[in-house]
């Protein structure tokens, strides 16, 4: 049972991040409990630590949901995620050797061959390409040997990632160049070029907010949501 835990934080987790429940929809631990075909105790500690993530939120006597739309949030969010990755990248690009730009390089290689979105569902964010792009991101910062600023940064790509999943199915795939942006990301970080770094993260990080509030995914969830 105590190899379950992990698995099952790991579904629930990238459930949410694709956008599987909406925002503020309720989890059902019954129903977790006989798709993942565990205990109800394990699928309630898995949904106790998405709640410390972030990713979820609890209300007393009415169980756990996830987290409501908050713009200003996001932006909050964004900023804090803009000032940490500055500090951590900072820290890695003096720190790291040989094997962390090979490792970086290859990280970006998969990202960059992993398409953004499948042909058999092209509204919505395909799943190994949200997993390729957390892990060049986080291999970016990685050679700051500081776990909890990777801690750190990492809760927070989860927390805006979310937001990308219940944008994808109003905004166009081709709206950006996002692969232009990483390629530029790894040449900057390999050129140790920690300012430059900096400036591309923000640059990068504010561009998915601005294609979040322009998406008219607020206007449509509101309007459904009265429809409902």
């Amino acid at each position: 049972m105590a190899k379950a835990g992990p698995r099952v934080v790991d579904q629930i987790r990238e459930r949410i991040l694709l956008g599987e429940w909406g925002p503020g929809e309720k989890i059902q631990p019954v129903t977790l409990t006989e798709l993942f075909g565990t205990s109800s105790t394990v699928v309630r500690e898995a949904l106790a630590r998405l709640a410390g993530d972030g990713l979820l939120t609890t209300k007393v006597n009415r169980g756990f949901f996830v987290r409501e739309l908050d713009l200003r949030e996001l932006r909050d969010l964004t900023e804090l995620r803009c000032v940490t990755e500055e500090l951590a990248t900072g820290l890695a690009l003096a720190r790291g050797d040989v094997a962390w730009e090979a490792e970086l390089t290859a990280a970006h290689h998969r990202l960059a061959r992993t398409p953004r979105r499948s042909k058999e569902d092209p509204a919505h964010v395909d799943v190994e390409w949200q997993k390729a792009h957390k892990a060049f991101h986080l291999k970016l910062i990685e050679a700051c040997a500081c776990p909890p600023m990777v801690k750190l940064a990492s809760d927070l790509a989860d927390s805006t990632e979310i937001y990308r999943s219940w944008s994808a199915p109003f905004v166009k795939p081709d709206l950006r160049d996002v692969e232009g942006e990483h390629r530029e990301i790894l040449e900057v970080a390999l050129a140790r070029d920690p300012a430059r770094l900096a400036r591309l993260l923000r640059s990068h990080y504010e561009a998915t907010v601005r294609v979040v509030l322009q998406s008219g995914m607020v206007e449509a969830l509101t309007a459904a949501e009265k429809a409902s």
